[in-house]
């Protein structure tokens, strides 16, 4: 495991719930950290088996982009393009700040910070495997017969299952 980070990119963007801020606009940092297993990558120093820091800088560079009111959306849309982009990401920590935000005083940052943590074991054979928990992942559009389907629910519930039980129960071939 290695965890791999972008700090302190500097954007300025037009977020905020106030007419003000939408208009004047404000300056923004973002901190990006991401766990991934680097072991491959570094055998073989290719750098299509590890995370390429221009495409998570793209990532957040879009996402600040985009207005929102709020500095939560902002986190939420770099996180979800990050899960989208990239499906080895084992644990992830975005935090966004709001330099000089204007509250009426001094104050140096108005902070965001999410978390995502995508290790899982599956339910069935307890094999670690990634799940995202949304449509990228195999455990969410399940190709089977309803009666199949029900089973799983009431076996398992909300927990997912790896890509070989899933094909187990299902007899589906799952990309």
């Amino acid at each position: 495991m290695a965890k791999i980070a972008l700090e302190g990119m500097r954007f300025y963007a037009h977020h905020g719930h106030y007419k003000e801020e939408k208009l004047c606009g404000g300056e923004y940092e973002v901190d990006v950290y991401l766990d991934v297993r680097i072991d491959k990558a570094a055998v073989q120093d290719k750098l299509e088996f590890t995370l390429n820091y221009e495409t998570i800088y793209l990532i957040c560079r879009t996402a600040m982009k985009q207005r929102a009111k709020l500095i939560e959306t902002v986190a939420e849309r770099i996180a979800l393009g990050l899960k989208n982009q990239f499906g080895f990401i084992r644990e992830m920590n975005i935090r966004v700040r709001k330099l000089n935000p204007p509250l009426g005083g001094p104050v140096r940052a108005a902070v965001v910070e999410v978390d995502g943590q995508f290790s899982k074991k599956c339910a069935r054979c307890g094999k670690p495997m990634l799940c995202y928990g949304d449509k990228s992942c195999w455990c969410m559009d399940v190709p089977a017969f309803d009666g199949t389907l029900e089973f799983l629910k009431s076996e398992f519930g909300n927990d997912c299952l790896c890509k070989e039980c899933i094909v187990f129960y299902t007899g589906a071939e799952i990309k």
